[in-house]
């Protein structure tokens, strides 16, 4: 496996101090989050790119991509029916794969439920051809920077809209551009009907990338999940991206939650053998 985290775990610390902690821990991967590098993609200049792409490399990890994509903006929305708020959530789509491309990075894992879910109104069939309408006019932007959108099915109690795989995978299908993909959550996947491991493997063909937590919003091996039929399963399906570390619950600290996760990990890889 090739274990990434994402740089909000480190929270008040700075770029380099969070990326020092993750390689010590052992990550070899980053994941950014836009909103702790400036308020909006666009307020980040050239230079700046530029110094975060090399703070990240001089550390000895790789940028992934992006993630929390919307988190902190205002005026995006993916599903609405104002369709300037979609022409301008699809452009600003397109800056988002720009500055990932530019710190070196592919992955831009579409959580964001604020800026999915269901407005008045909006049927769910609805919200489904907004999103594709969002998705697909950001298609030239992606092509031309060789990102990848991967969708992320969420819980019921985050969003109403794409909450299971299978959800996903129907909006990928109609899209139907190798760049725009699935992004599976342990956290989220913990709330659909079927096994983590059954789902993976039934919607394995669209996985693009993989976030490893809990059920209780903390890192893998804090909670009940289990992790051996979930890698059995990444393996079974010959999955060769990266397994990032993503929590929400830092009560028990950034280094314990960084370093434990990356050692139970490991284990449950070594004891698979």
């Amino acid at each position: 496996m090739k274990y990434a985290i994402c740089n909000e775990t480190f929270q008040d610390r700075s770029l380099a101090e969070g990326c020092e902690a993750a390689v010590n821990c052992g990550y070899t991967g980053l994941e950014v989050a836009p909103f702790t590098l400036a308020g909006l993609a666009t307020d980040i200049t050239a230079a700046q790119r530029e110094e975060i792409r090399k703070t990240i490399t001089s550390a000895g990890l790789e940028p992934i991509g992006l993630h929390w994509l919307l988190a902190k903006t205002e005026g995006f929305h993916a599903t609405t029916r104002d369709a300037e708020m979609r022409k301008r959530t699809a452009a600003y789509l397109g800056d988002l794969a720009r500055l990932s491309a530019d710190l070196g990075g592919k992955v831009l894992v579409f959580g964001s439920p604020q800026q999915r879910s269901l407005q008045e109104g909006v049927t769910l069939a609805e919200a489904h051809d907004h999103f594709v309408e969002v998705l697909t006019a950001a298609l030239p932007v992606l092509e031309q920077t060789g990102c990848v959108v991967a969708i992320e099915p969420l819980s019921t109690q985050e969003t109403d809209v794409i909450t299971t795989a299978a959800e996903a995978c129907t909006l990928i299908d109609r899209i139907a551009s190798p760049h725009v993909r699935l992004h599976l959550d342990v956290k989220a996947m913990s709330s659909e009907a079927e096994p983590i491991a059954d789902v993976i493997r039934a919607n394995a063909k669209h996985l693009e990338h993989f976030h490893a937590n809990d059920a209780n919003l903390q890192g893998p091996g804090f909670g009940e999940v289990e992790y051996a039929p979930i890698f059995q399963a990444l393996r079974d399906v010959a999955y060769d991206g990266w397994v990032s570390v993503e929590v929400f619950d830092y009560a028990p600290g950034p280094d314990r939650l960084a370093k434990d996760s990356i050692d139970y990990m490991r284990r449950v890889e070594a004891e698979l053998g």
